[in-house]
């Protein structure tokens, strides 16, 4: 027998060993598996789409020393699930590991929080993208004006044309998701490229490590005192926590991956690691570019001012048509790993509906939970119709639900392995006796960006302020607030009384031993 064909009957023991029948198709390698995270924390996506936001709320320090530091309390965070994904390679993932380590209730709510925040970080990057694409429309076809309804448009056609790809281009995903990291490292080195080489002159290490803005109206514009150090800066922070984000797709695809027990885990923790490093780069090329840093009197114009400043309208052009193309790559992969927790998440019964969103295609495609997922990233976005010129406060709004409903998502699986200690049963990976220190330095820094990320962003989002207009509203906290009341009210009318957590699809022949393998103790 091959050793593919070893190694996938290994997994099928293994997944069946967790209660599920290998309905998935499992034909994905360890490089597809850490593709589909590498292209949905994207750097060519949030490096550019929310720049805006770290420029305005900290400037170029939030960016410079902001990354580098928000980057390893995330890699830590990716440990620690790194860890779990080797034991439970399931497409459930986030929410099987809560219910398997906790109770039902705990399964219960880390699903919920993860499906919300899959379904707006797809919404968040394919309105990014549309958003670009229409800056580009508009530095190219006459009289088209670029504004935000066009943009909204945009959007819903980029979101539709994810879900067919999805859909009818099954059997090619996991070659696009490889061909999309090669697009992701080659266009992110062009870019630096031409960011050193075509502008006329580039800003000192001074003002790139040094410099501070206060750009959003909070602490009086003052770049000093408490009230800038400990609000206005950390908003700038969801630059990283946002960009750096959605790695839990590894767990979801894991069903698909072969050898998913080893290959899923690595992947995780290597797609924060090179995305950091490669992000940096990005981003310090882009501070360093900056001609003229007074000009950019918002976070929306920031990329248009910046780049057009600095670089010929050739340049400016490649430089945005090469993230426009990341970003819809990243999209294409966000569906892919939403539909799939989605798909995970039904087949235990949680979703209304189940039965549909459950259903596959002869290729093996949950459809139904592609269509779902994409209508609901849709009807999130809905109010960045009505927003005012400016700052597109629906789209870091969208961008918050994202960061906070995933990141809640993994951090309860992670308070629960600390509680379960040495009765944990670790994969083949596992991080030894360091899981305790490392589990609580990413609990603490999850518990403090959500607070962070429900916080006004604007002075005119602050309610019953003098200056509040609804228009400017981080509606974050009502969306993640309106969604844990429901599923509570939900949990404790109906739910609790038969949500069991993970339901068993197949049951192990008698004498069938388990898949276990040698453990790997992270170095």
């Amino acid at each position: 027998m091959s050793e593919p064909a070893q190694t996938t009957d290994s997994d099928t023991a293994r997944l069946a060993e967790l209660g599920y029948k290998q309905e998935l198709h499992r034909g994905w390698s360890g490089f597809s598996n850490f593709a589909i995270s590498f292209s949905i924390i994207s750097i060519l996506a949030g490096c550019f789409t929310t720049f805006g936001q770290a420029w305005m709320n900290g400037g170029p320090i939030a960016i410079s020393w902001g990354w580098p530091i928000i980057s390893a309390f995330i890699l830590i965070i990716g440990l620690c699930l790194s860890e779990l994904v080797s034991a439970y390679p399931t497409a459930g993932g986030i929410y099987w590991w809560a219910a398997k380590l906790g109770r039902p209730v705990h399964g219960w709510f880390t699903g919920w929080f993860n499906l919300i925040g899959l379904v707006a970080v797809t919404a968040s990057v394919d309105y990014g993208c549309a958003t670009f694409l229409n800056l580009v429309l508009a530095n190219t076809v006459p009289g088209w004006a670029g504004t935000f309804t066009q943009a909204f448009y945009l959007f819903l056609g980029i979101l539709a044309l994810h879900a067919l790809i999805n859909i009818f281009g099954a059997r090619i995903i996991n070659r696009l998701q490889d061909i999309s990291v090669w697009w992701h490292v080659f266009g992110a080195a062009v870019i630096v490229a031409i960011l050193i080489v075509v502008p006329t002159s580039h800003q000192s290490p001074s003002f790139v490590f040094t410099e501070t803005i206060n750009g959003n109206g909070f602490n009086g514009g003052s770049t000093s005192g408490l009230g800038f150090w400990l609000y206005v800066l950390p908003l700038g922070g969801l630059l990283t926590q946002y960009t750096i984000t959605g790695f839990d797709a590894c767990a979801h695809v894991a069903e698909e991956t072969r050898g998913a027990a080893l290959n899923a885990a690595k992947a995780l923790w290597r797609s924060i690691f090179y995305s950091a490093i490669g992000g940096w780069i990005l981003l310090l090329a882009l501070l360093f570019a900056v001609q003229d840093a007074g000009a950019v009197t918002d976070g929306y114009g920031f990329v248009g001012v910046l780049l057009q400043g600095a670089l010929s309208s050739g340049f400016f052009k490649v430089v945005i048509i090469i993230s426009v193309v990341g970003q819809f790559f990243c999209g294409m992969s966000c569906v892919t790993s939403m539909s799939r927790m989605m798909y995970a998440f039904s087949r235990d019964g949680a979703v209304p509906g189940w039965r549909l969103w459950t259903r596959l295609d002869r290729n093996g495609t949950p459809v139904w939970a592609v269509v779902a997922g994409c209508v609901a990233g849709g009807l999130l976005t809905l109010p960045a119709l009505y927003q005012k010129n400016g700052a597109p406060i629906a789209f870091y709004a969208v961008v918050s639900v994202a960061v906070i409903g995933l990141y809640l998502a993994f951090l309860i699986p992670i308070m629960l392995r600390l509680k379960a200690g040495d009765s944990f049963e670790p994969g083949p990976w596992t991080l030894g006796r360091r899981y305790k220190v490392l589990g609580w330095i990413a609990s603490i820094e999850i518990i403090i960006i959500s607070v962070y990320f429900i916080l006004p962003t604007v002075p005119a989002g602050v309610p019953f302020s003098d200056e509040f207009d609804w228009s400017a509203v981080n509606y974050a906290p009502i969306a993640v607030g309106t969604v844990m009341l429901l599923i509570g009210i939900w949990w404790i009318v109906s739910a609790r009384k038969w949500f069991t957590g993970p339901r068993r699809t197949v049951d192990l022949p008698a004498g069938v031993a388990t898949a276990d393998a040698p453990v790997a103790v992270l170095d």
